[in-house]
């Protein structure tokens, strides 16, 4: 009954539905189960569960969870979000739209004419138009970007509970748990033209959904990420390429370590998730250690994960492809150690085995009990006889082994699991 007792003394009771189940488990005093993937390590993940009750909130606004996040400080805390919180408010919990931010003579149709590449050329912009874009961009960093501290626990109430436009920042923290939340459209009002990206250049987006930077023992758990009400797919194309509003829904970079993914939905997605940020950051090597299980990745066009250096664990997990414009899903880049057993992909007949792996430096992918459309594939094999000649082969030995994880079923059994299972609202 917490969770009713809660509800009751932040005056939510009649506008907050708690399903039974919900309502008898206090599920914000949860801590990650024992050998549950990497960040069950050591002394293993549990959040904000020693908590006392001065900072156990419940909160309907933005305002209410800012001041509960307390600036990202280690003080143990659990935060549970009651129905749907908007980021981009002020204050009164009035909504902010783009124009709100804008600042310094700031508009599109300006910095598009400033920064042509027909007429500026392939250098950086500079100038007052990317000043004050930066500018505008920084008002809005203000109102979306929230850090999480250490000894945290963020869980939704219910069945229902949403964070849209935020970004949910875990920066050289310890010991964090997101679990049960809908995170939705971390949009960027003010992407930033790079002209040197990909050769034909490119728009750089400032706001992943879920960021982990220097962050350890983390766990993730059913919680949905999408880009709904905004999709990028939607957006127009200046400069000959699309005007993306959305970066990564969920990356582990700067050296982040001991952290497990599972049971949770990343959907309607371009890059979905990036593990180690850069081919150069050799700091990284023995950090990155992710386990991803009981995931579902519907609609996303490619990082499902990319990685580079980490040890990361792949079991499990659902893939349902759908676009036309799919590239890949498991990226293996530099120096990267993935151990991928019994995961299940859906494709459309434009979709092949060998499209399923991409390569950027790697140089080695474990790969066991793969289902590609209900029939068992050799996914290493099939890549390389693919790219012969084209890529290096990559071989199956990845140098590591597992230990820290439950049951593995069978690839069938797991597909039918998580997509009954997997996303926000639907812990048993």
């Amino acid at each position: 009954m917490r969770l009713r007792q809660l509800a009751v003394a932040a005056g939510l009771v009649g506008v907050l539905c708690v399903p039974a189940h919900a309502e008898d488990r206090d599920i914000s005093r949860d801590t990650l189960p024992a050998n549950d993937g990497w960040a069950s390590e050591g002394a293993g993940t549990t959040g904000g569960a020693a908590a006392d009750d001065a900072h156990v909130f419940t909160v309907t606004d933005r305002a209410q969870l800012v001041r509960a996040l307390d600036g990202g400080s280690d003080t143990p805390k659990i935060i549970q979000i009651a129905g749907t919180i908007e980021a981009n408010t002020d204050d009164d919990g009035d909504h902010l739209d783009c124009s709100d931010y804008a600042t310094g003579g700031y508009s599109l149709k300006k910095y598009l004419a400033a920064y042509d590449p027909r007429t500026w050329g392939a250098a950086k912009p500079s100038g007052l138009q990317e000043e004050a874009r930066q500018a505008s961009a920084a008002r809005q960093a203000e109102r979306v970007v929230l850090p999480v501290g250490s000894n945290t626990t963020i869980v939704g109430l219910g069945d229902s509970a949403v964070l849209k436009g935020a970004s949910l920042q875990v920066r050289n923290a310890d010991n964090v748990i997101i679990r049960n939340l809908d995170i939705r459209d971390a949009y960027d009002c003010f992407p930033v033209w790079q002209p040197n990206t990909g050769g034909l250049g490119d728009w750089k987006t400032a706001y992943d959904t879920i960021w982990l930077a220097g962050a350890t023992h983390v766990w993730v758990d059913h919680v949905t990420l999408s880009d709904k009400g905004h999709p990028d797919a939607e957006e127009p194309t200046y400069f000959a390429r699309n005007y993306l509003r959305h970066d990564g829904l969920l990356d582990i970079t700067n050296g982040s370590d001991l952290v497990t993914v599972s049971w949770s939905r990343f959907a309607d997605h371009d890059k979905a998730m990036l593990i180690g940020n850069g081919d150069t950051a050799t700091g990284d090597r023995g950090k990155l250690r992710v386990t991803l299980h009981h995931n579902e990745f519907e609609s996303v066009v490619q990082r499902a994960p990319r990685v580079r250096f980490g040890q990361v664990h792949l079991y499990n997990n659902r893939y349902e492809i759908t676009e036309d414009d799919y590239r890949y899903s498991l990226g293996v880049s530099t120096e990267s150690r993935i151990h991928a057993e019994n995961n299940a992909f859906h494709a459309p007949g434009h979709v092949e085995v060998a499209d399923l792996v991409k390569s950027w430096n790697g140089s080695a992918l474990h790969q066991s009990g793969t289902l590609f459309n209900g029939f068992p594939v050799d996914l290493l094999a099939i890549y390389n006889a693919y790219n012969s000649g084209s890529e290096r082969d990559l071989t199956g030995d990845v140098g590591w082994t597992p230990a820290l994880h439950g049951r593995i079923d069978s690839a069938a059994a797991a597909d039918r699991a998580v997509a009954r299972g997997a996303g926000a609202g639907r812990i048993p």
